[in-house]
């Protein structure tokens, strides 16, 4: 049983979907998080089930080859998804549920939840993605260049999704991704 709306929010690496996403919680609180997992290890202040569920690459595999993801994609090295059972969890209370997963994932999901709502999230130019991948110091040089390198690709992929929002101004963004959720909630 999956929840009545399910919110998917991607776009490249840097461009503020965490942060638009804790924005938005705040003014709708039913909202839902959904927990991904990955085999990146935890960055300090991290804790297993509460940012991520960390899972090593056997324990990855294991859950893919079961088939308990609903999409799951490797970025910049690392493997990322969204375990179904988090969402079926969340359908059972009647939250409707926001995934902030990567560009391989949101088709992966759109294809199997063809009435999720997809969001992709732009910079207001790419050079802005380096100057926040910088700035929250959690990756090196190296992971910065693999994320800008990926991140040109993504940002092709924006015609693909109906709803976009530019994050060059915080309070602005925030209204525009809120806009589409509050559409969305009140059918």
């Amino acid at each position: 049983m999956a929840p009545a709306t399910v919110f998917v929010i991607t776009g490249p690496s840097g461009v503020g979907k965490g942060t638009l996403i804790t924005r938005v919680r705040e003014l709708f609180p039913q909202l839902a998080l959904s927990t991904s997992a990955t085999t990146r290890a935890p960055r300090p202040g991290e804790k297993d089930g509460r940012e991520y569920h960390f899972l090593d690459e056997a324990e990855f595999d294991r859950r893919v080859r079961a088939g308990e993801f609903v999409e799951h994609a490797e970025y910049s090295g690392n493997r990322y998804g969204t375990l179904l059972s988090e969402i079926e969890d969340h359908g059972r209370r009647g939250e409707p549920v926001i995934l902030e997963v990567e560009l391989q994932g949101a088709r992966q999901i759109r294809g199997r939840m063809p009435a999720s709502v997809q969001v992709f999230i732009l910079p207001p130019d790419p050079g802005a993605l380096r100057d926040r991948l910088t700035a929250r110091g959690t990756d090196d040089e190296a992971s910065i260049g693999r994320r800008l390198e990926t991140a040109v690709t993504e940002l092709q992929a924006a015609d693909e999704f109906e709803h976009r929002v530019v994050n060059d101004d915080l309070e602005l963004a925030t209204e525009q991704l809120a806009a589409v959720i509050r559409a969305e909630l009140s059918q």
